[in-house]
């Protein structure tokens, strides 16, 4: 079927927003701008050069959905408007996105200008991406290269639009695969491919043997070899890219001497003394290591059998038990490989980096771990989902309510799409002294032992009333049985995920690596941080600090989007699992986001811009409009034969719905551009030779050079004083400007004017209110004194508006109930003033806390307001403790499980308070079979309970604030 279409009339056949869309024809699809791809998990010709250049410069709209017109898009936008644009590719592990990555950065490095200077920066552009897989990737049980890290690279443009530098940012390496895989899961490929490809002489070097199942560190997952994964080719490749990206020999030695020492830490075996302390038997292991880092060997041993204790002014060396030195030597492992793999990227980055300070534009690449469910759920597993979290707020803030918004303010009829908002998740995990980041960290710093089980505790009390969190303790029945008593559970926007709280606190000192011999080593460890007494950030905070920051740089720039989709677990090519497709398109919010684009526009522009492109063709707007610029539009499109249901018009732009239309006008718009050109070329190749055509041609060529040259001069003179006499000029009608200010506007003083006023407006600009309590205002010139009058009158009306549009409807009751307590209260009861700045609240008490009888007994009315108080005996006034329950019809006086008594709004006479600061407060009923009479009552927040109940009851009229507390009880 797509066969017999032309490229245009592909539009909407593999585009989600418009009616049809079948998969079979292809793995990738748009909604708008966005491109859905599911990942074949086989090679694709949809890859090659021949693609390439047949999606270079062409419309992005024009050609079937594909990862090459979205890197296309974002990089012709940017040359055109000059501007910096960021590329987010998100999904689960496994759908692809590291695939993605580097097939956008193969597009870039074909497809670009380039000299033969820039080809280096290209190469090391390309070649960045197998080092950092080699270091930073490995084989999943969803995923064989499966990215352990975040990864951003902003790649660096010329004003030609060439690369010409870049710059990578890296996010938590999962250093706990170093030491511990799961069954079916590998280490980083490094390992496996220098003990596949490296040299013998190199190996023998290292002290390190050909077979994987020699090192600890390697057998864990059980699968050392992967017949998708070939590790001997990696390491060429790994190898040649060294090269390129300006390793020095001196470089590679010290890194693949931390690489091998790693290996040789994990098979350190410790055994138990007569103390039961840590020894090490067998120093095979130690000494290689001790060769490679360049520490001395019996340092080194000390290290990793003792940790030091400060006691009293004085260091004290503590012996280890077996457990804790295999605990400590792990420690180890994970920091050095961790600290190596930041040095290697800003390795890297001194290679990638531009010494030219002209000004750049950049695309950015974002590459970032997927979300992640594993059996056991660490810290890292926290942090890697915490990040999914945070892309997905920002998806939701510069799509989805981006664009609602932006109809909304242009007045474009519109019906709001629901969708989940979820920076409620966000908050749990990050708001300043409430989030589960802060709460770790006041856990991590504190005095005192802080362990696994108080951290959940403190979790529990600061945040277990929380509806996206759950432990054992607070789950129901049925849910307990699936937490254990040191996980909780997070109800993230992908699914639930529970994690483990056992933590990973390295407690081994490191002075001895800060004397290393080996260069990469030293630089990671530096002795500085010994001497720094600051206590340092926790990994949690530097981790959300660094998500800040690299949330504020994508907001920075102008974005597109790549969602990636796994069709199935078990990696199959040509197999669809519906469920968990569904499962993906839900949480990724495609469906929100379809809703939003098919219910919209396809197109946007301001009126200015649109009508100066297409002014030419319309004879009612070219060459000049005059008039303003959206009535100028609504003509040009009149003319076009725009439908109605085909456009609309906004405040401030035009928005076409369908793609189709702007293509024809765009077609229009060329033909009409290059028609005259064509006839003047017929016209002079007609009655000219080849020659002097030739000739007339560059002629023309200059002249128009001249001309613009001359008129970009002219405009420079205008911006220019050019010289004295014109000085002289300016001064003089300055000066006569003034003298005559306050005459009407004439041409003496209209200079003079015109520059009192954009100077007062420019000011009043930084000088305006911010809110509704703010009185101050700019005081303007006498010229312009009825103008700021207005000005103000309009501002202060605008943030009136602002604030009331911005009151919810629970915020309104608590401000009626306020105007409610003024009117009661004001100038008449002591206190009431302090009371003022103390918001109500809707009620003291929830329905779980009143006994589940006393809700039966209310006959399920609805509880519009609960408090404690103290109800006193009208004879003998013994004080006892009861709970004052509101509804819509009555108000009940509640004892445990008991109704004591229940006043109808309908029969109350009234109700009394004194005008001392007390909380005595009299309710005043008939005394009959039905009612007790008065009831009296002490409640802490009198003002609120008062207030609440007079607009129940609907009685205001009937409070009365009485001299002292001799005639409460007489109204």
């Amino acid at each position: 079927m797509e066969g017999a279409l032309i490229a245009r009339d592909r539009v909407g056949v593999q585009d989600f927003v418009y009616p049809t869309c079948v998969w079979s024809f292809s793995l990738q699809t748009y909604i708008g701008t966005l491109l859905v791809s599911v990942n074949p998990y086989k090679e694709l010709d949809i890859y090659t050069v021949t693609q390439m250049q047949l999606y270079r410069g062409v419309n992005f709209f024009e050609l079937p959905p594909h990862l090459y017109a979205i890197a296309d898009n974002a990089y012709r936008v940017m040359c055109s408007e000059y501007n910096n644009h960021f590329i987010l590719i998100s999904g689960e592990s496994g759908a692809g996105k590291t695939e993605a990555s580097k097939k956008i950065l193969q597009y870039y490095a074909v497809t670009c200008p380039t000299t033969e200077q820039l080809q280096i920066v290209r190469d090391r552009l390309l070649l960045s991406n197998p080092v950092l897989e080699a270091f930073g990737n490995a084989k999943t049980l969803r995923n064989d290269n499966s990215s352990r890290f975040g990864k951003y690279m902003d790649i660096q443009f010329d004003f030609k639009g060439a690369p010409v530098g870049g710059h990578i940012l890296s996010y938590l390496i999962e250093k706990s695969r170093v030491v511990h895989q799961n069954h079916g899961e590998r280490n980083f490929h490094i390992f496996y491919q220098l003990l596949e490809g490296g040299d013998k002489d190199l190996l023998c070097w290292l002290g390190l043997e050909r077979n994987p199942q020699k090192y600890a560190y390697l057998i864990q997952g059980r699968c050392a070899k992967v017949f998708s994964i070939n590790d001997k080719n990696d390491w060429k490749i790994v190898r040649k890219a060294f090269s390129i990206i300006d390793f020095t020999e001196k470089d590679l030695e010290h890194l693949f001497g931390i690489v091998a020492s790693v290996l040789h830490l994990g098979n350190i075996q410790f055994e138990e003394d007569s103390n039961g302390h840590a020894i090490i038997r067998n120093g095979t292991q130690i000494k290689w290591i001790s060769k490679l880092l360049g520490v001395h060997l019996s340092i080194l041993q000390e290290a990793l059998t003792h940790r030091k204790i400060e006691a009293r002014s004085e260091e004290v060396l503590s012996p280890l038990n077996v457990d804790l030195a295999f605990y400590a030597r792990d420690a180890v492992a994970k920091a050095i490989y961790g600290r190596t793999f930041t040095w290697l990227v800003n390795k890297i980055n001194g290679s990638l980096a531009n010494k030219d300070s002209t000004r750049k534009t950049v695309i950015g690449l974002l590459d970032i771990y997927g979300f992640e469910v594993l059996d056991t759920n660490s810290f890292e597993q926290f942090c890697i989902n915490y990040c999914n979290e945070k892309l997905q707020q920002l998806l939701i803030e510069m799509t989805l309510k981006a664009e609602q918004e932006e109809y909304e303010l242009e007045g474009i009829e519109w019906e709001p799409i629901p969708y989940f908002n979820n920076k409620i998740i966000c908050d749990l995990v990050e708001q300043k002294h409430k989030g589960i980041i802060s709460i770790l960290d006041e856990e991590c710093l504190r005095p005192g032992e802080a362990t696994d089980l108080s951290f959940l505790e403190k979790l529990e009390e600061k945040v277990g009333d929380h509806a996206h969190f759950v432990t054992r303790k607070l789950a129901d029945q049925k849910t307990r049985k699936s937490i254990d008593w040191v996980d909780f559970r997070l109800l993230h926007y992908a699914g639930e995920v529970t994690y483990c709280a056992v933590g990973d606190f390295s407690f081994i000192l490191f002075q001895v690596l800060c004397n290393s011999k080996n260069g990469i080593i030293r630089d990671c460890f530096l002795l500085s941080e010994l001497d720094n007494r600051r206590r340092p950030e926790t990994v949690a905070t530097q981790f959300k600090n660094s998500l800040m920051s690299l949330i504020e740089i994508l907001m920075s720039k102008e974005p597109s989007y790549v969602r990636c989709i796994k069709p199935n677990e078990n990696k199959e090519p040509g197999k669809f699992d519906d469920f968990l497709i569904r499962h993906q398109v839900k949480y990724l919010g495609l469906m929100e986001h379809l809703r939003v684009r098919r219910a919209g526009f396809a197109y946007r522009r301001k009126y200015e811009l649109f009508l100066q492109r297409y002014k030419s063709l319309c004879p009612a707007t070219w060459p000049h409009w005059h008039g303003p610029a959206a009535e100028g539009v609504e003509r040009l499109i009149k003319h076009l034969g725009y439908k109605p249901e085909e456009y609309k018009l906004g405040r401030t732009k035009i928005f076409i719905r369908f793609p189709k239309t702007l293509f024809a006008t765009e077609d229009a718009f060329e033909i009409r551009k290059h028609l005259l050109v064509s006839r003047l070329q017929a016209k002079y190749k007609g009655c000219l030779g080849k020659r002097e055509y030739q000739k007339k041609r560059e002629a023309a060529i200059k002249l128009e050079a001249c001309w613009r040259g001359a008129l970009a001069r002219k405009e420079a003179k205008k911006r220019t004083v050019g010289c004295s006499d014109n000085q002289e000029v300016i001064i003089t009608v300055f000066i006569n400007g003034f003298i005559n200010r306050k005459k009407p506007l004439c041409p003496e003083n209209i200079e003079f004017v015109r520059l009192v006023q954009y100077k007062y407006f420019m000011k009043l600009r930084d000088h305006v209110p911010k809110n509704v309590l703010d009185k101050s205002w700019l005081r303007p010139p006498s010229i312009l004194e009825e103008t700021s009058e207005m000005l103000k009158k309009i501002c202060i009306r605008n943030l009136v508006r602002k604030y009331c549009r911005g009151v919810t409807a629970e915020r309104k009751v608590q401000l009626q109930q306020k105007v409610v307590a003024s009117a009661v209260f004001r100038g008449k009861k002591e206190g009431y003033l302090q009371s003022i700045n103390q918001p109500f609240v809707d009620t003291r008490l929830k329905e779980n806390d009143i006994n589940p009888k006393v809700l039966q007994l209310i006959q399920g009315e609805k509880i519009k307001y609960a408090t404690p108080v103290v109800k006193y005996d009208r004879n003998g006034f013994k004080a006892r403790e009861r709970l004052l329950v509101l509804t819509q019809s009555s108000a009940y006086v509640v004892e445990m499980a008991k109704i004591k008594q229940k006043i109808d709004y309908a029969t109350l006479k009234g109700i009394s308070t004194s005008n001392l600061s007390d909380g005595i407060v009299v309710i005043h009923v008939p005394e009959d079979n039905k009612q007790k009479g008065d009831v009296i009552l002490h409640c802490e927040h009198i003002f609120e309970v008062v207030s609440k109940l007079c607009m129940l009851a609907n009685k205001q009229n009937l409070v009365k604030v009485v001299q002292g507390r001799s005639d409460l009880l007489i109204f």
